[in-house]
């Protein structure tokens, strides 16, 4: 009888390819029709396997979530880049393939980034999700986490709100 395996562990740099098709599965999946096509295109081409060969190399707080041996997901988190925000840590991204998401790796995911983020005295937290994308605000608020900013991003002549969702120190 075949064994079935999780694993959420640190990003390696023999997993940039594997971050790079999650990355464009997860964009391609939450965000097309959207993000302008062109836009989107343009976000995919700069996040390809160097890119993230990269970001490990220089110490990017970065997740992934293993299931049977396939990378299906992962989270970059680390220090608040929004000072008008209360809060220590950032979530920058949480991602899953589509083929993976409902099923309880999302939420493994994110206790997993909380946990780091404690542990390198980022106790509150935020992540930014655009205020369209109800997958991701959904996700957000089923974990208890509180609007506590809007703003906006731009992509090219379009802008889209985005909400900032905060969790305080435990």
């Amino acid at each position: 009888m075949p064994t079935i395996t999780t694993a959420i562990r640190f990003a390696e740099t023999r997993d940039a390819a594997a971050l790079a098709n999650v990355h464009e599965s997860a964009w391609r999946g939450a965000y097309a029709g959207l993000i302008p096509h062109g836009c989107l295109t343009s976000i995919l081409q700069r996040r390809q396997s160097g890119w993230w060969q990269r970001a490990v190399q220089n110490g990017a707080g970065i997740l992934v979530v293993e299931f049977c041996g396939e990378t299906v997901g992962y989270a970059t988190m680390g220090p608040n880049r929004t000072k008008a925000l209360a809060v220590d840590g950032e979530i920058y991204e949480l991602y899953l393939k589509p083929s993976h998401q409902g099923v309880g790796f999302g939420r493994r995911l994110f206790c997993a980034s909380q946990k780091l983020l404690r542990e390198r005295n980022l106790a509150s937290h935020a992540v930014w999700a655009l205020a369209d994308n109800s997958l991701a605000t959904g996700f957000y608020e089923r974990l208890g986490g509180v609007v506590i900013a809007e703003g906006e991003e731009r992509f090219n002549d379009m802008a889209l709100r985005k909400i900032a969702y905060a969790w305080p120190a435990k």
